[in-house]
């Protein structure tokens, strides 16, 4: 069943599981070790983010079809950047758009995120996704000035993919034990209600678990580990005219058999 995270009326965070019927249920322990079911109904305030990262690794360039519409080369190794914990929002909260480190090229990203359940090291690709824990659905919004021009300072991918509201999660956990096959999942964005992204975790370059294998390399990957694990075809940055996130937007994520993920735009500053 799936996993979420909210806020009760005073404030206390806790998890709960969302049973076939649509009821939820508050859970007891850990994320990150055996936890059981309370018996008493969740009372939701707040959803929040399914976790709190230790880490956000993310992939870049790793769909063909994204690859050709940028004019990109093929990678021979996955694309590796980090976006700081700090960018994580919540299901529902708003993207604020950078005002006072202005950015005036805001991006969209759909992506399938991967979160790690156990310690691991120099894992191989068959037994890579034993490591996960869950997967949920994230947004890898990107400033793109920031990321790609050359007179921000050039190549700032970290500064450009690390705002504050940048890193989207949700809204639930889904197990592997009910998602087997991470690479065969429809994947899609919805801008305004238009479908602007619709692809297929299949068309990945590296699979999930050739990912988890590679990151693992002389790397230890703790629990908590969120990785990203790049974005289908249809970004802002390659329409023409380029479609760059403005005030008042609103944006959804959804991911086959995990859920949608949906979150309004505002200015820096506007809320909270």
């Amino acid at each position: 069943m799936p996993i979420f995270r909210y806020a009760d009326p005073e404030g206390a965070v806790h998890h709960g599981r969302l049973h076939a019927d649509g009821s939820r249920e508050r859970l007891e322990g850990s994320l990150f070790e055996h936890q059981r079911p309370s018996g008493e109904a969740a009372a939701v305030a707040r959803l929040l983010a399914p976790l709190e990262p230790r880490a956000l690794i993310c992939i870049g360039l790793n769909y063909r079809r994204h690859a050709a519409e940028t004019g990109a080369a093929i990678p021979q190794r996955p694309v590796v950047f980090m976006k700081s914990p700090g960018a994580v929002q919540d299901p529902g909260a708003p993207i604020e758009l950078p005002t006072a480190l202005a950015s005036h090229q805001v991006d969209y990203e759909a992506e399938l995120a991967v979160v790690i359940g156990r310690r691991c090291k120099n894992v191989g690709v068959d037994e890579a996704l034993g490591a996960v824990l869950g997967y949920t659905c994230a947004n890898d919004v990107s400033a793109r000035d920031w990321q790609k021009r050359p007179e921000l300072g050039g190549g700032q991918w970290c500064r450009g993919k690390s705002f504050d509201t940048f890193a989207p999660l949700g809204p639930v956990l889904v197990s592997p034990a009910e998602l087997p096959d991470p690479n065969a999942l429809a994947i899609s964005t919805d801008l305004n209600g238009e479908r602007v992204q619709d692809g297929h975790t299949s068309d990945m370059i590296f699979s999930v678990a050739e990912i988890i294998a590679f990151l693992s390399g002389s790397t230890t990957l703790v629990p908590g580990t969120v990785i990203l694990t790049g974005t289908p075809e249809g970004v802002g940055m390659a329409a023409d005219p380029p479609r760059w996130l403005k005030p008042g937007d609103q944006v959804e994520i959804t991911i086959e058999a995990i859920g949608a993920l949906r979150n309004p735009v505002l200015a820096e500053g506007v809320w909270g």
